[in-house]
């Protein structure tokens, strides 16, 4: 597929996409990101590492960005995103590829919680909250 046609793909699919599909479409960007840094370092490319984890930390940022302070929840992902940053750029500097891996499981986790809270939305499930 040549790039403007991949560019118009990816454009469509976000302009069609549901709002927690746009959520999920960040999430699998970042751990993609995360997943070729470690390969860059694996292969001493410096400045693939960089850039692939800068563009994870971009995306870290974005979720920063658009959290709903109202709701208390939101103070601990925001504190979660916050290791999971300084892990990026730890590892970053020290060519540190446990640090990379454990932000990639963190925000796996994250994203399989939010995939179940699609799939809840989408079908109309009433919130239940247990104690």
């Amino acid at each position: 597929m040549n790039n403007r046609a991949q560019q118009t793909y990816l454009l469509n699919q976000v302009n069609t996409a549901h709002p927690g599909d746009l959520t999920l479409m960040l999430y699998n960007g970042c751990i993609k990101f995360m997943r070729q840094a470690i390969v860059s370092m694996e292969n001493k490319d410096y400045e693939g590492k960089n850039n692939y984890i800068q563009r994870a930390l971009d995306i870290i940022d974005e979720f920063i960005i658009t959290l709903n302070m109202d709701y208390p929840i939101s103070q601990n992902l925001r504190s979660l995103y916050m290791f999971m940053k300084e892990n990026l750029i730890q590892g970053n500097v020290r060519m540190d590829i446990q640090k990379v891996q454990i932000t990639i499981d963190l925000m796996s986790e994250l994203k399989d919680t939010w995939v179940q809270a699609v799939k809840k939305a989408k079908s109309g499930e009433p919130d239940q909250v247990t104690v």
